[in-house]
């Protein structure tokens, strides 16, 4: 369901590839923090946003956003030998939804990218993730003069569930993507071992 092993490069068998989602609104970082990280070119399917889009695309408080994701983006990061993770942007409107539970299929757990400015832009993707129990964290990208707010002050304002984390990021910056990730494997792993535990136990 999580994984998928496959032959690494340099003849290394056995290496664990992991899926994970990074989703959230419209213009909050997602292709951002998936090219931040990847240590391959990553692909993108952005579109120049168009006039026919205005009426379904909310831009207020991302009005310099000039291109949109319309299928996903990819990347890949290595966490450590024999581990590396498989990044899928989703895009964030409303209207490219029917993309997501393709992309769901297998994937360990989710990144849900927010903006403190358009907070309510990420309840669809936290309500997405929490009706199918993929595990995911919540990753607030900090802005240049957004207000900064604490995780626990997110967390109530998202109404999350119990032990969800909450982290704060700089989804241009790699180092502080790769710890986002290294949190939802960390949070993902023991939420997959706990139901694990629950389905023999």
């Amino acid at each position: 369901m999580v994984s998928e092993h496959s032959d690494a490069p340099g003849g290394e068998s056995g290496a664990l590839a992991l899926k994970i989602l990074v989703a959230g609104g419209f213009g909050v970082g997602k292709t951002t923090l998936v090219g931040a990280v990847s240590e391959i070119r990553p692909l993108r399917t952005e579109e120049l946003l168009s006039e026919a889009g205005q009426s379904v695309d909310d831009t207020d408080g991302v009005d310099h956003k000039t291109t949109t994701t319309v299928a996903m983006d990819f990347g890949r990061i290595t966490i450590r030998s024999g581990l590396s993770l498989y990044l899928f942007g989703t895009p964030g409107q409303d209207r490219f939804w029917f993309l997501w539970d393709e992309l769901s299929q297998g994937a360990l757990g989710a990144v849900v990218l927010a903006d403190t400015r358009r907070l309510e832009d990420c309840f669809p993707a936290v309500d997405y993730f929490e009706h199918r129990r993929i595990p995911f964290v919540v990753a607030v990208n900090c802005f240049a003069g957004a207000r900064r707010h604490g995780a626990p002050d997110v967390s109530r304002a998202l109404d999350l569930d119990r032990g969800t984390p909450v982290v704060l990021c700089d989804a241009r910056d790699r180092d502080s993507g790769k710890e986002v990730l290294i949190r939802l494997v960390e949070y993902a792993g023991r939420m997959h071992t706990a139901r694990l535990l629950d389905s023999v136990g």
